[in-house]
């Protein structure tokens, strides 16, 4: 009572007072906020950016997040030439704190990331965001009938380690990848609770 209710849930007494919201153009001014925290050039995981996506402009910003709605659906990311992947935004009092992806598709083109990426804007990281969002979406990649998930890290991300490792991820191997060195997770899914 009052405690966990499956093997990965952040106590309630623990859990931060955010939610994970799908992207929306209702949140372009806050998701730019969070976007020039993180700084130029640099990697935001769960967010699905890619170099040639214009954020800044509201034409720009709705066609990326149509995309990023776009790839829920696997025929529209199959003709996309994308994995099927749910975005969710991590937001708190009307910020966007983070992002998180749940992507599914061929082994050889998870290797490299994973079912799973995120990632917790700087001013908001300790507080133990990432392992909320974390524990929603592998309820959510429960429903999908997944048995289990691969999480990778850069080797030297200890607090994003930590994070999969509070959920259940055990490692599996440390890679050479085309970015890195990398920390392979693999978090089993159990059935949901009854």
């Amino acid at each position: 009572m009052g405690g966990p209710t499956t093997a990965y849930d952040v106590p309630p007494d623990e859990a931060p007072p955010a939610q994970l919201v799908a992207p929306t153009t209702r949140l372009h001014t806050a998701w730019l906020e969070a976007h020039r925290e993180w700084g130029p050039g640099q990697h935001e995981d769960g967010f699905g950016l890619g170099p040639d996506d214009d954020v800044d402009s509201a034409a720009g910003f709705a066609a990326w997040v149509g995309r990023l709605l776009d790839q829920a659906h696997p025929e529209r990311a199959t003709a996309m030439g994308r994995l099927w992947c749910l975005y969710r935004w991590v937001v708190e009092e009307g910020q966007v704190v983070g992002g998180i992806a749940l992507r599914d598709g061929p082994p050889e083109r998870l290797a490299a990331m994973g079912h799973i990426g995120y990632g917790i804007r700087p001013s908001a990281r300790g507080r133990g965001l990432a392992t909320w969002a974390l524990t929603q979406v592998l309820d959510q990649a429960r429903t999908h009938s997944l048995p289990s998930v691969l999480l990778v890290c850069e080797d030297d991300n200890a607090a994003s380690a930590r994070t999969i490792e509070r959920v259940g991820g055990v490692l599996e191997a440390v890679v050479d990848t085309a970015h890195g060195r990398a920390r392979r997770y693999v978090v089993a899914l159990l059935p949901p609770a009854d």
